[in-house]
C-alpha cells in the first residue's frame, strides 16, 4: 500500500466564475479537486512500481501535476501548483525494503569475504614463492660454501704433506710432474 499526500494551489478561471457558481457552488474546490486529485494520482501511479516511485519521484510528481493541470481545466479551474508533499508504504513493502536491504548488505558482506579469501590465497603463494627462493638461494650458497671449504681442506692437507716431506731426508719433490723420488741406499735395492 503506498499513501501519498498531494498539495494542490488552486484558483478559479475569473472568466469562467459565474459558471462555476452555477454548476460547483461555492466549494467548487472542496468539490472537485479531491476527487480529480485522486483520479490523476491513482492512474499515474499505476503505471510504477513501488520501488520507482521512490527512485522517479521528480517525473512522476511532473506527470501528475501536468494531468491535474489538464484535468482542471475542464472544471475552468487554474493550479498554480502542483507537488507531492509525502510519500509512505504500509508496513508490508517497507519490511520487503529491509528484507532487501539486508539481503544486499549480505551479499556485499560475502563479496568481500571471497576478496579477502583471494587476497589472502595471493599473499600465501607470493609468501611462499619467497621462502622458496630463499631457501634455493641459502641452498646455493652452502653448496659454495662447502666447496670453498673442501678446497680450504685440500690446501691445508697438501701443506701438512708438504710440511712432512720437507722434513724427511730421504724424499725429493721434482715440480715438472707428481712424481717423487726416493732416496734409498742402492746397495739395499735389491734384498
Amino acid at each position: 500500500m503506498v499513501n501519498l499526500t498531494l498539495r494542490l494551489l488552486s484558483r478559479p478561471e475569473v472568466t469562467q466564475l459565474p459558471r462555476i457558481f452555477q454548476t460547483l457552488g461555492l466549494e467548487y474546490d472542496e468539490k472537485v479537486l479531491p476527487s480529480i486529485g485522486n483520479e490523476v494520482l491513482k492512474a499515474v501511479v499505476a503505471q510504477f512500481n513501488a520501488d520507482q516511485l521512490l527512485t522517479d519521484r521528480p517525473h512522476i510528481s511532473a506527470l501528475v501535476r501536468d494531468s491535474l493541470i489538464r484535468r482542471a481545466k475542464d472544471f475552468n479551474i487554474v493550479l498554480d501548483d502542483v507537488a507531492i508533499t509525502h510519500l509512505s508504504y504500509g508496513a508490508e513493502f517497507s519490511k520487503a525494503v529491509e528484507q532487501k536491504q539486508v539481503a544486499q548488505q549480505e551479499a556485499e558482506r560475502s563479496k568481500f569475504v571471497v576478496a579477502k579469501a583471494e587476497q589472502e590465497r595471493r599473499a600465501a603463494i607470493i609468501r611462499a614463492e619467497g621462502e622458496s627462493e630463499s631457501a634455493k638461494l641459502i641452498s646455493e650458497a652452502t653448496a659454495a660454501a662447502r666447496m670453498g671449504l673442501i678446497e680450504l681442506r685440500k690446501i691445508e692437507a697438501s701443506r701438512e704433506i708438504a710440511s712432512t716431506l720437507a722434513k724427511t731426508p730421504n724424499v725429493a719433490y721434482l715440480p715438472n710432474g707428481n712424481n717423487m723420488l726416493l732416496g734409498l741406499n742402492p746397495s739395499m735395492v735389491g734384498r
